[in-house]
């Protein structure tokens, strides 16, 4: 077992399998819901990127390749200063989202190059331009542009003309999981010398200005190049670094008179490092300050044409006599072959390929985006921010009824910028590869998302903090048997304890889908937008008209793939556990009556041979909203295949499911597809195997949904024929968009999805992966251009 899997191992032990030192820090914590205390709920304007350097943040910190302790009390990360912007570099610029012709959009250049799943190796990059930073053009030509013109990006500018630009390498080797070694490597790329002033900084997190009875954290200036961070319950820290130009101390608070106009008492605030930089802004008092809250050791470079510098620094738990030893280089080496090991151990992908390297750089990619999660809805209402009145606004206002959800931990982010707060589906989705690298985390995340802490007391899981009340599809159980067959394959062991624990959280979410989402008790389920943005003619979350109903094919295939994943589940546990056969029983039955609905009740077109939204209005025949789109293929996603050993254990589901059939069958009801092969197993799934093949005929036409890189989720035959509905004297419209959407539904911000989402995809090829092993030959085409595809 490679020295990573020892370390692996050790962690899946602890009740919570994660290193206490990691890539935690966010890359933007300005512009969040956390942050946000204004009147009317506008988070971009109310915490700008201007402020972020000012201003100290109440819910977390955010910095340039950085890392945290697992609560974020201590904080590190990498400032730079060109010697041309009029701020440093202490974190990632973009565009807001009224400010970008598509949205929001980080404007940098940086890559996640390295990482495992302890940290022990990880290797960042940042690309920082020798030529003035160019904010306010990226600004400016951003809002020139309409929504049919691709954004402006940083490559746009003569940011990096002529190469003129620095690498910024950042290494970390951890010694211990508490002590870490930290490399800093510059070069220069351009072909000229060019000055770059480089400022490691470490900080505490601002809880003492909500907490007055916390003691302030302290950092103090010891004899020789270390300081001592000491915190009251993280302990003693100690930064070593080699010998610096000079060492400037802050606090981490807020300057007063920048951000609200009112007078500041002390030139010690989160900004006073920047402004001893750039201006040389009380440069005395900065230099006598031998303790702060903020420290940085400063290195002003000069750097040949091609020149590379090394920036070597040493945080631990413990104080070291002889911080670099004559062999401490050595441990990156060390670690980076580690790190080549513990990939050449869990991967099957030929060790020299460019596969293999793209999978583990997508890899470290997740790993890197772990991030520190903190936000109690309850305080975040009831308290003020010091700056803003705490008006009755917020009792009534975003998430208020979300009061018992405290979070502070470390979750997986679909992105560090762009996304610096988790979504449960989105959560569900990434904890899949995550189990490639780390099984026991993965599961850590699902289950996370499910605690009394996070589930709301009647069942639902918060979507995300910009509204906790939107609905996400349900696809926490098909992770859950995704992550748990994945580890199975991994060790030859399942988790059967993961699977009840999941299990039982899972029944309480059902419920809550089943009471709340399902009006008219019809089996028919709404959940609007449902995580699916700009492919409805309107906003499917928007209210409707008085009298006006619509029922979702997506939604209520969503809800038969999470009845046939909790049929899977329970029927896993019950070979290990019989007392769960009953809940198999349960929700074989509850997925009979939902594909009764779908295939039954108006939502299939026999004309078109796909599903469709269909919009009931009083006193008018239901409306079907012809749209082909990925609505429809949902419906591919619910299939499960059944082992003739389950029904031979399982005797009581097995004379259940028999007398249910028979039953329906009998009485002239619907049954569904329910297919045997020559092994006896049994195929169950919501889609006859004529409407199967209809719908895979539409998938497999490049026409239509399937393209050079995947499948798309909006049929291109929209992009020359526009889809036209006129509802209540409103006409609606909807066509395909090639790249950036260039409808303004949620914010417009659809260039982190595009008309092709890997997620759908995944659930697409699993699914007919599952179709092609049970029906063979038959299905083998489709198999096949798929996977070619």
């Amino acid at each position: 077992m490679s020295n990573e899997l020892q370390r692996l191992h050790h962690n899946s032990k602890k009740r919570i399998p994660l290193e206490q030192w990691g890539p935690y820090l966010s890359e933007r914590q300005w512009g969040t819901v956390r942050e946000d205390y204004s009147q009317h709920g506008d988070a971009w304007r109310y915490f700008p990127f201007e402020h972020a350097h000012c201003r100290a943040y109440l819910w977390g910190e955010d910095g340039i390749a950085g890392i945290s302790d697992f609560f974020q009390n201590l904080n590190f990360s990498v400032a730079l200063w060109n010697h041309q912007d009029p701020i440093i570099k202490e974190r990632m610029f973009g565009l807001v989202n009224y400010e970008g012709n598509h949205g929001e959009d980080v404007k940098e250049l940086y890559y996640y190059l390295d990482n495992t799943p302890t940290h022990f190796y990880m290797e960042y990059l940042y690309k920082y331009p020798q030529n003035p930073f160019p904010y306010d053009q990226l600004r400016e030509e951003n809002r020139k542009k309409t929504r049919l013109e691709p954004e402006y990006e940083i490559l746009d500018t003569d940011a990096f003309a002529d190469n003129a630009y620095f690498d910024t390498h950042v290494t970390y080797a951890k010694n211990t999981s508490t002590d870490i070694f930290i490399r800093i490597r510059v070069i220069n790329r351009g072909k000229e010398a060019a000055p770059l002033t480089v400022m490691p900084t470490l900080w505490f997190y601002n809880r003492w200005q909500y907490d007055d009875s916390m003691r302030k954290p302290s950092i103090i200036a010891k004899e020789g190049n270390y300081v001592r961070a000491l915190h009251a319950r993280l302990g003693s820290y100690y930064l070593y670094y080699d010998a610096p130009e000079e060492s400037f101390f802050t606090e981490n608070e807020t300057n007063q008179h920048l951000v609200t106009g009112k007078e500041q008492r002390s030139p010690f605030t989160k900004d006073a490092i920047n402004n001893v930089i750039v201006s040389g802004k009380n440069l005395p008092l900065m230099r006598k300050r031998k303790h702060g809250t903020k420290f940085s050791p400063v290195y002003r470079l000069n750097l040949a044409a091609g020149e590379t510098k090394d920036i070597y620094l040493r945080l631990a738990d413990h104080k070291e006599n002889e911080p670099f030893p004559a062999e401490f280089r050595q441990l990156f080496e060390i670690r980076k072959k580690e790190a080549d090991e513990y990939y050449n151990t869990i991967l099957s992908t030929p060790p020299d390929s460019e596969l293999r390297n793209i999978q583990r750089q997508a890899l470290a990619g997740m790993l890197w985006s772990k991030q520190f999660y903190h936000y109690d809805v309850e305080r975040w209402i009831n308290q003020g921010d010091g700056i803003s009145d705490n008006g009755p606004h917020k009792q009534y206002g975003r998430n208020h009824d979300w009061k018992h959800l405290k979070n502070q931990d470390i979750i997986s982010m679909p992105d560090k910028w762009e996304f610096p707060w988790y979504a449960a589906w989105d959560l569900a989705f990434q904890c899949i590869p995550l189990a490639l690298v780390d099984p026991a985390f993965a599961k850590n995340q699902l289950l996370l998302i499910m605690r009394e802490w996070y589930m709301k007391p009647d069942g639902q899981l918060p979507a995300y903090e910009w509204n906790f009340s939107d609905v996400n599809p349900p696809v926490q159980a098909w992770a859950v048997l995704e992550v748990y067959q994945t580890e199975k394959k991994m060790k030859g062991q399942g988790d059967v304890d993961f699977l009840k624990r999941a299990f039982h959280k899972l029944l309480i979410n059902f419920t809550w889908w089943i009471n709340r989402k399902d009006p008219n008790g019809n089996n028919m389920f709404e959940g609007g937008f449902l995580g699916l943005d700009n492919i409805g003619v309107f906003n499917r979350s928007a209210p409707l008209n008085a009298g006006m109903h619509l029922e979702q094919a997506d939604g209520t295939a969503w809800m038969g793939m999470f009845a046939l994943n909790m049929l899977d589940i329970a029927l896993e546990i019950a070979m290990h556990d019989q007392s769960f056969e009953d809940t198999a029983t349960k929700f074989f039955e509850q997925f009979v009556l939902i594909a009764e609905a779908l295939n039954h009740h108006g939502m299939w077109n026999e004309e078109d041979k796909f599903f469709y939204d269909t919009l009931s209005v009083a006193g008018s025949p239901p409306l079907q909203l012809r749209i082909q789109s990925i609505v429809g293929l949902t419906s591919l996603f619910a299939v499960s295949i059944i082992k003739k050993e389950m029904f031979d254990k399982l005797k009581d589901f097995s004379k259940r499911i028999t007398w249910f059939e028979n039953y329906r069958k009998k009485n002239d009801l619907f049954w569904p597809n329910e297919e045997h092969n020559e092994k006896d197993r049994v195929l169950v799934s919501l889609l006859p195997k004529e409407r199967l093949e209809a719908l895979l005929h539409r998938v497999l036409n490049e026409a239509e949904f399937l393209s050079d890189y995947g499948i798309r989720a909006l049929s291109k035959y929209y992009e020359k024929n526009p889809y036209t509905v006129e509802i209540s004297g409103v006409r609606h419209t909807i066509e395909y968009d090639p790249g950036d959407s260039t409808s303004d539904f949620f914010g417009g911000n659809s260039n982190w999805r595009g008309p092709v989402w890997i997620p759908m995809n995944y659930i697409i090829i699993r699914s007919i992966r599952r179709y092609g092993r049970f029906y063979g030959e038959a299905n083998r085409a489709a198999h096949h251009h798929l996977h070619q595809g």
